[in-house]
């Protein structure tokens, strides 16, 4: 019954701060809300950082490399940068709408926290838990700790100073739920991998911000300070792929964004996303999404875009 009562307190709290079908920006850095009314067809996305997907109602469904997740109410996963998957929300209604929330989890404070849990309780928590892995989708429920965790962070939101005060400290407490959790082990991990790859953050922030201009591997390397030799080196390690491949990914991510918006023909999307090429950009999007971006937003006409990338890209999360 406690729990009940806590579920439904907290998709109150998520209907509150929904105001739009599909993504909402938060007043707090890093957390996006999402409601839909209705079922939505698939589309692919990418996370850009570490980060917490949590379904509160209705029911989600994940492909990442080749594997089918359910997301059920209450069921959440950490998601590790670069993980690339497609999803589509299968229930959902005005009566029940689909309500989740997307909560970039900074490292610094996933090391914060875990630096004051004994190192026999660490070594406990590694041991338990599911083998870390950057590139797999792990689905857990959400225990009663962690959906009073969620409860009192997401209460701390609405008056300006409990959010400066409160708000930090119940996100370190949903951390420490986190890690003492199932998922412990992926998240600490992954915190860890973003903590070494510091210089290639900023070359990938920088990326973004310039996806629509033209970029080379030796402006990349020339921003991370590094040679483009070793940017190609620690970009594999860190996302499985070297930049020129990540410049390319995440121009095809955002067009495909873009064309579910509807706003903009195929030969503005080419061009908003760093194409001179209309016939070149057609290509390359079909070959990796298997059909042309028109027939793309045709079959896509009614879907809403969840702009995971945007909900993920790094931000200060600890202001």
């Amino acid at each position: 019954m406690e729990r009940h009562r806590a579920a439904s307190a907290l998709a109150a709290e998520l209907l509150a701060r929904t105001a739009e079908v599909g993504p909402n920006v938060s007043q707090w850095p890093g957390l996006t809300t999402y409601r839909f009314t209705l079922p939505q067809n698939s589309q692919w996305s990418e996370s850009q950082s570490l980060a917490l997907y949590c379904v509160l109602q209705g029911r989600k469904r994940v492909i990442a490399n080749g594997d089918e997740y359910q997301f059920n109410a209450l069921s959440y996963s950490l998601i590790a940068r670069g993980l690339r998957f497609e999803s589509d929300i299968v229930e959902a209604s005005v009566e029940n709408p689909y309500l989740s929330f997307v909560l970039q989890i900074d490292p610094a404070i996933v090391r914060a926290v875990s630096s004051r849990i004994s190192d026999q309780h660490m070594a406990k928590i590694k041991g338990e838990c599911k083998q870390p892995s950057s590139q797999a989708v792990h689905v857990s429920q959400v225990d009663d700790n962690t959906l009073s965790a969620f409860l009192h962070f997401f209460r701390s939101l609405s008056a300006e100073m409990d959010r400066r005060v409160l708000a930090p400290i119940h996100l370190q407490e949903i951390i420490y739920r986190l890690i003492q959790a199932e998922q412990g082990a992926c998240m600490l991990h992954a915190a860890s991998v973003e903590r070494d790859g510091q210089p290639i953050s900023e070359a990938i922030q920088y990326i973004r911000e310039r996806i629509s201009e033209p970029l080379t591997v030796a402006d990349i390397a020339n921003r991370a300070g590094m040679s483009p030799s070793t940017l190609t080196n620690l970009f594999g390690e860190a996302t499985g792929m070297g930049p020129y491949q990540f410049v390319k990914r995440t121009r095809l991510n955002r067009a495909s964004s873009l064309l579910l918006q509807g706003d903009m023909n195929v030969s503005e999307v080419a061009r908003q996303v760093g194409y001179t090429s209309l016939s070149h950009f057609i290509n390359e999007f079909k070959r990796q999404y298997g059909i042309t971006p028109r027939a793309y937003a045709q079959a896509r006409r009614h879907t809403v875009a969840m702009w995971v990338d945007r909900a993920t890209s790094r931000v200060d999360v600890g202001a």
